[in-house]
């Protein structure tokens, strides 16, 4: 009897489906979730492929007075803006370089967030005390104001520029959010078990609370990532964001503060409305599938 026991658990333990099994299923459940990753997948493999192999971009940025506000269709697919630059070219170059700066400011705070967060909620005691004053000052401080004042005291800012000033300011909600739920974590048994047998506390952070944490974390970097998409076009819309020689969404968008480009010259500024638009409800739908697989109470049935 005790052995059908034994049996059942290990037949019930090896059937529970894995994080990604989850993952899969909800995808599976949630077409327009799917839909969205999918197109996501593409576009952003398409806009890479397409600037490094097609797309010339001084070229691309050369005015040309005869071609100024040609209209769709002919020589330029969605048209050109003021200076003769072709919209269909700016456009795809305005997403690498959204999505390029986009996952380095995610991928540079989630990092720096994560260890901070982890090393605060494992250690606590002072070191914890340390790094939240200095993440309260960070969230004090008006960081869209300082971002904007860095940007404009540098004289000739790159992209890299942009994403080291960014990333300054953005790391501190990553970094609160892994901090509470390491706390949490480093008072369960499996740590004192640990602790106890003399394993390394790189270790016990590292492999075995990190790992627990993977699913929220996978969720707040999407979503971290669609945040970091829509300011760096909020600050190219206004003027703060990328030089003026280099294509942005957000520089797009802004040629619609001219009445007359609004109400005659549509195809400058709409291709980039649609395009963000589109990118920003993609990135939400699968974050609402990532957010549903990590949490079993709002998994659909």
């Amino acid at each position: 009897m005790a052995k059908k026991v034994k049996r059942k658990k290990r037949k019930h333990l090896s059937s529970s489906p894995t994080a990604l099994q989850i993952l899969i299923r909800e995808f599976k459940k949630d077409k327009l979730a799917l839909f969205s990753l999918l197109s996501l997948v593409v576009v952003m493999f398409g806009v890479f492929f397409w600037t490094y192999n097609f797309i010339d971009q001084e070229s691309l940025m050369r005015i040309s007075l005869q071609d100024r506000y040609a209209e769709p269709g002919g020589k330029f697919l969605l048209g050109a803006d003021q200076g003769g630059k072709d919209i269909l070219g700016q456009l795809i170059v305005g997403a690498k370089n959204s999505i390029f700066i986009a996952i380095a400011i995610t991928l540079i705070t989630g990092v720096f967030g994560i260890m901070v967060g982890l090393i605060c909620g494992y250690y606590g005691g002072w070191i914890d005390n340390l790094f939240m004053r200095i993440i309260d000052f960070f969230i004090t401080i008006p960081s869209l104001m300082l971002i904007i004042v860095f940007v404009t005291i540098i004289p000739k800012y790159t992209e890299i520029h942009f994403i080291l000033i960014m990333s300054l300011f953005l790391w501190t909600g990553t970094a609160r959010l892994v901090r509470s739920k390491a706390l949490s974590e480093s008072k369960r048994d499996y740590v004192k078990a640990s602790k106890t047998l003399g394993t390394s506390d790189f270790v016990i952070i590292f492999r075995e609370i990190l790992p627990n944490l993977s699913s929220i974390l996978i969720v707040e970097l999407t979503l971290n990532f669609a945040g970091n998409v829509g300011i760096e076009t909020g600050l190219s819309y206004l003027g703060f964001g990328l030089p003026k020689s280099t294509p942005s969404l957000g520089t797009l968008v802004s040629y619609a503060n001219n009445p007359l480009v609004l109400q005659q010259y549509w195809w400058v500024w709409l291709p980039a409305s649609l395009f963000i638009l589109f990118m920003m409800l993609a990135i939400n739908y699968v974050g609402q599938a990532l957010r549903r697989s990590a949490d079993a109470r709002q998994r659909i049935s």
